[in-house]
This record gives structure tokens, sequence and C-alpha cells, in this order.
């Protein structure tokens, strides 16, 4: 087998660059030693670089024309290709539940689910890698206060510090994608726990910014009602993106001591 197509329909935009192969594949060395779970391998442009690395290697690979390529051209890791979607992956069982790092050059029409499912699976992920579009790293890494920052910065920050690397031009993929792309590190943080009730936590984040343009007490009324005294506190004049992951979380404290005296 001699190539592999890109295939619109699953987001495939295959590198060519391979010293920016290279480059995504030491991001890995910010978590040593412990295995490594490639998304989406392609045609293993990565995950050549990634063999090198002195480590168990897993790749996960949706793409029925993908698999038999990469099974003849690195026959080394044959046992090691999982045949599946990522996003309905038990994380658990790729490495018998022992942590490894995430990576890969991410396919850009999931690649928030991707994270999200990184989220829901945090204690065995210390560390994620890896490509996504400019777009969605610059949100992931962004700071209180900017235009980019909302509930994928909000959610992944509570638990990961994260690094924005570098950009990655259009012309080093095939097809060239229509925007430019990141490449990005996060790394666990030392959050066991985020102090308050955490799925209280992410509701009031995602109705918030379901109007981010407006002061926080217009998306909290999917919260609280209307002649509710919280909604006086000063804090609800500002815009969602004007609140960090510490003042999210005193937040959500405060709102479930309401909502429990108010029974």
């Amino acid at each position: 087998m001699n190539s592999v197509k890109p295939k619109k329909f699953l987001g495939q935009h295959f590198l060519t660059d391979l010293q920016i192969a290279s480059k995504i594949a030491d991001t890995v060395d910010v978590c040593p030693s412990i295995p490594v779970l490639e998304v989406g391998p392609g045609t293993g442009v990565l995950t050549q670089f990634l063999m090198q690395k002195d480590r168990r290697l897993k790749v996960v690979e949706i793409d029925r024309e993908s698999i038999p390529y990469l099974q003849e051209h690195f026959p080394i890791i044959k046992d090691d290709i999982i045949e599946a979607d990522f996003l309905q992956l038990d994380l658990k069982k790729v490495f018998d539940g022992n942590p490894f790092v995430l990576t890969g050059n991410y396919p850009y029409n999931i690649s928030s689910q991707i994270f999200f499912h990184m989220l829901a699976n945090k204690d065995l992920v210390p560390c994620c890698t890896g490509m996504i579009q400019k777009e969605v790293a610059e949100r992931i890494a962004a700071k209180p206060g900017s235009k980019a920052y909302g509930v994928l910065s909000i959610m992944i920050q509570a638990w990961y510090d994260v690094e924005y690397l570098f950009t990655v031009h259009e012309n080093v993929f095939n097809p060239p994608p229509k925007v430019k792309s990141a490449v990005i590190c996060m790394k666990r943080n030392d959050a066991e726990s985020l102090g308050c009730d955490e799925k209280l936590f992410r509701r009031i984040v995602k109705s918030v910014f379901t109007m981010r343009r407006k002061m926080m007490r217009n998306g909290m009324k999917q919260i609280l009602p209307k002649d509710c005294p919280l909604l006086e506190d000063k804090i609800f004049n500002n815009r969602p993106e004007q609140l960090s992951v510490a003042e999210y979380v005193e937040l959500t404290n405060n709102v479930e001591k309401w909502l429990k005296v108010r029974g």
C-alpha cells in the first residue's frame, strides 16, 4: 500500500514537514518515561519520531485506509495500533490503568471533543501535547480578559498548565488547511480537586458564556431566579471572560450555599 488519501470528513490534514514532526514528538519529553498514546497517526509522519523515544507507544486510528498502511510501514508497532474512535475509547484500558502522554496531529473537526474526553480522564493524562487549529490553541491558552478566553480555556486551565509553543503555517500539510495551526503543551497542575461542586462549576461556566457579551447576571438567570439577592453582587457586573478560574470556583461555592439555604 503506497499512499493514504486524506479524508475531509475525518478532518485529516497530513503533516509533510519532517522537521516540525520531530519538534512535535519532542514535546512528549515534558513527561518523561511514561507511555505515549498518539491520536490519528494517519501515515505515521509523527509516529516515526515517537518510535525513537525510549518508551511504550500506542496509536489510535479510525481511518480504515490508514490501518494497513501503518501495519505495513511500521510493523514494530503492529500490535499497538488501536482501530477505534478515540472519543469512544476507554482510556483506562489503553495502558492497563497507568498514566500516559496524549499527543497527535489532532483532527481539527473534533479537537475540542478530544480535550473534553481528556478532562474526563485527567488522572490518567498528566501531559497532553500536539497540534491543533491555531484558533483553538489560542482559546485553550487564553488568559482572563482576552476575547479568546472562554469555556474551553477555563475547563482545561482548571486542571492543566497550558503553554502555546509555536505556530505552524498551512503550506506544510496535505491538503493545506484554510487556517494556521499551533502546537501546545498541557501539563497537569497540582489540583486534586477544584474545591467546589464540579458539576455546578461546569454548569455556571457554560451558562454565563451563552451570553458572553453581556454582564454575567444575564447568563446566571438560567440558574438563579431573577429576584435572587446574590445577583446584586458586583461580580455579576463583569462579563464572563473577565473572571479567573479561582473566581469561578469562589462563585460556584457562593451559589451552592445560596441554593442549599433556599432549599
